[in-house]
């Protein structure tokens, strides 16, 4: 690390690796055993919703126990204009306002930069 930076142990801060991932709740196809000539009926969990999303912060500083701050997602299916998952907008009110206010300090946040749709420099 350059001289002029300093470290997240440096400034008291906590050390923050976040990640999302998400999870279609329907079954491919329902199918089951059924005696010929008689109509099996299949009961699906979750029927109203169509996916769930969850983005994660696992949070360490020295001297601390670790926390898992996450948040949850539910689609309820399609609607115009509206993404399945998260968007950039419930990252800072949700995810992070909620770390900051359980933490209690500064944080130092590590993400994957895998979604093309979110970008921490503006949100934080």
């Amino acid at each position: 690390m350059a001289r002029h930076k300093k470290t997240a142990a440096d400034l008291g801060a906590w050390l923050c690796f976040e990640d999302e991932a998400g999870q279609g709740l329907r079954p491919p196809k329902g199918r089951t055993w059924g005696r010929c000539g008689r109509t099996s009926v299949v009961r699906v969990s979750a029927a109203g919703t169509k996916r769930v999303s969850m983005a994660a912060l696992i949070c360490t500083k020295p001297g601390h126990r670790p926390w898992l701050i996450y948040r949850i997602h539910l689609d309820h299916g399609p609607a115009k204009g509206r993404r399945k998952g998260f968007t950039e907008t419930d990252y800072a009110p949700r995810l992070l306002d909620a770390a900051h206010q359980q933490l209690g300090g500064p944080i130092v946040l590590v993400w994957d930069c895998e979604r093309g749709g979110i970008s921490f420099g503006t949100v934080v």
